[in-house]
């Protein structure tokens, strides 16, 4: 990126190298076109791995949004009456440029949020599937005939929002862009896309891969912090909307769509602390396996509200599954996010870091052990970045705050059981209800787990895998709605309901 860019001009995100600063301001999408602020406002963007300075980006605004808005408004009624095939072609090549171009997006994201190369690779590689799904499930968006009465027509039809806006969390930057924007595209949206301040540089190079295939004003994408989230939220003509993030924010932004004026609908994904309870029949190394992949430690650096972060062990077990777990989480391998042999990488930020070193040491003052971690690493290499090991606390109590409060950092905390009325009874007693694993070779006590668990989203002798047309949301406090598959395409439509009188002959 230079310093001459001119008006207009698309950001040249995809050769952005390990070692790379950005210079000059980088831009945000306006239906296509890259505008700086309006207000001149910019903030900065650091790579949590090495705490260095990235660059500056556009910092938008209320007068920003609104030209957002206005852009999409202008080409809504072109974009819905568009043929589905014709839809799904522009959505498919988004897809196909975004797999094409999986590595440098994957190394945009591990410079931008501090996860390791490989992962977020993976992740852009999610995100194109996401896009090439989405595209052939409009062809799914069907209404019915009612035949009620003898001389009318009853029938139903499936049409889109409008304007509609999803505001994204910074865990996985690129796959997020791609798999909020797609649904709603599918279904005959146009979209405002707000990607996090924390890790804004996926989302705009995706938009950079887009600028030429879609009409002006079908996809913008807008960077800023907390005060743009709030005009999203509180803006009249968006009436459906999507926030991905904490319980707080979620709060905060049901507050500014209730103060807004008009009446909206806001699909929820929130926070978890999700239980993986595991019975003395299971297969213990396999369920080790598990605890370790369903934290997430080596993908987001346990920074995932689906991360199973809180072990329910048989107490007959225990010793022996918690003994495996800190074997296999002691031999990850921590270093730089964009070297391709890491396996974790950093959390997002100093803070970050600080909470879970706060919330370790006021577990182990409740009377938790701490086995494993704990601390952020002494590799001298990665003195400048927000680092912290894999951290497993055993005999955690009931209670405690850090088996109560998502910590989004890699520690799990262990606790012992002795009946499953016991294991379920804690599993379901916090105010979360995201995912859970349940570990057992006996069905009937899968089964029986499975209909009395609080979640949204269960794994049975499986963990963390996600399968993109299984709908996915939380209960309770972890949100509200769905997301993946047809069940989110059909969420950003609105059902007509159509009566036709047939005159007699």
């Amino acid at each position: 990126m230079t310093q001459g860019r001119t008006a207009g001009e698309a950001p040249d995100l995809l050769n952005l190298s390990p070692t790379g600063r950005l210079e000059g301001t980088v831009p945000f999408s306006v239906g296509g076109r890259w505008r700086e602020a309006a207000s001149g406002a910019t903030f900065e963007t650091y790579a949590p791995g090495t705490g260095r300075l990235i660059g500056r980006v556009a910092d938008a605004g209320e007068d920003d949004l609104e030209l957002a808005v206005e852009a999409a408004r202008s080409v809504a009624p072109a974009w819905a009456a568009m043929a589905v095939a014709e839809r799904a072609e522009l959505i498919t090549e988004l897809g196909r440029r975004v797999a094409e171009n999986a590595e440098a997006l994957g190394m945009i994201d591990a410079i931008d949020n501090g996860s390791p190369l490989t992962a977020m690779t993976a992740d852009a590689v999610k995100g194109a599937n996401s896009l090439k799904l989405a595209g052939l499930l409009g062809y799914e968006l069907k209404g019915h005939t009612y035949p009620i009465s003898g001389r009318s027509l009853h029938y139903t039809t499936l049409e889109p929002w409008g304007v509609v806006a999803r505001i994204i969390a910074f865990n996985h930057p690129t796959l997020f862009a791609c798999a909020r924007l797609a649904p709603a595209l599918a279904a005959g949206n146009v979209v405002i896309l707000k990607p996090s301040e924390l890790a804004p540089l996926g989302a705009l190079a995706m938009a950079g891969l887009a600028s030429d295939i879609f009409p002006p004003g079908v996809l913008s994408v807008l960077t800023g912090g907390p005060g743009l989230g709030r005009a999203i939220a509180a803006h009249p003509v968006i009436r459906r909307l999507s926030f991905t993030g904490s319980v707080a924010t979620g709060l905060a932004v049901m507050r500014e769509t209730a103060e807004s004026g008009v009446i909206k609908s806001v699909t929820y994904e929130l926070g978890g602390k999700n239980p993986i309870i595991v019975f003395p029949d299971a297969d213990l190394d396999a369920a080790a396996r598990a605890v370790v992949r369903g934290m997430n430690f080596t993908r987001v650096q346990g920074q995932s509200c689906g991360s199973t972060s809180r072990l329910l062990v048989h107490r007959d077990v225990h010793r022996q599954v918690v003994d495996l777990v800190v074997e296999l989480a002691g031999a990850i391998r921590i270093g730089l996010p964009t070297d391709p042999a890491t396996e974790m990488g950093s959390l997002i930020n100093i803070g970050s870091q600080e909470r879970c070193t706060r919330m370790v040491g006021a577990a182990v003052g409740e009377g938790a052990r701490l086995v494993l971690g704990g601390t952020p690493p002494a590799d001298p290499e990665l003195e400048g970045g927000a680092y912290f090991l894999p951290t497993v606390l055993d005999d955690v109590p009931v209670g405690a705050e850090v088996s109560r409060e998502e910590v989004f950092g890699p520690v799990l905390s262990v606790t012992p059981w002795s009946s499953e009325d016991e294991a379920i009874d804690q599993a379901n007693a916090l105010r979360f209800g995201l995912t859970a694993s349940v570990w057992t070779a006996d069905i009937d006590a899968a089964l029986r787990s499975v209909q009395r668990l609080e979640a949204g989203y269960i794994w049975v002798n499986d963990v963390e895998t996600r399968y993109l047309t299984v709908p996915f949301g939380g209960w309770k406090d972890s949100g509200a709605g769905l997301e993946q598959g047809l069940d989110e395409v059909l969420s950003f439509t609105r059902m007509k309901s159509v009566n036709v009188t047939i005159a007699p002959q």
